[in-house]
């Protein structure tokens, strides 16, 4: 299962693993139960889909296949390189994710 502050939706990751290797995409989409996650332009397959109407023809689709979120590190873009993600409690008690890197906030949380 994903971690909580892990990697999430919108957040620019790198393939450590697999095919896909050395690769970076921004995440489309997480799915905590299966602990994987889509990431955009990468892990592509085509899938053969029959035409259901006028509105979708049918034919070959291509469309990108989850990844093992083990797979996936988070890419820094301050240190310009992948970095796993740590959190920083402030005094109000508020959490924001940073970088274990250069210890720079990641994101608008």
């Amino acid at each position: 299962m994903a971690h909580k502050f892990g990697i999430r939706k919108n957040d620019l990751v790198m393939v450590i693993a697999g095919r896909e290797r050395g690769k970076t995409g921004k995440v489309l989409r997480v799915l905590p139960d299966q602990g994987k996650a889509t990431v955009e332009r990468l892990n592509v397959v085509k899938r053969h889909s029959k035409p259901r109407g006028a509105a979708s023809p049918g034919g070959i689709v291509e469309k990108e296949a989850p990844i093992d979120i083990s797979n996936l590190m988070f890419f820094c873009e301050h240190c310009n390189a992948p970095t796993r993600v740590g959190v920083r409690v402030a005094a109000d008690g508020s959490k924001t994710r940073i970088c274990r890197s250069c210890h720079e906030t990641i994101g608008s949380d």
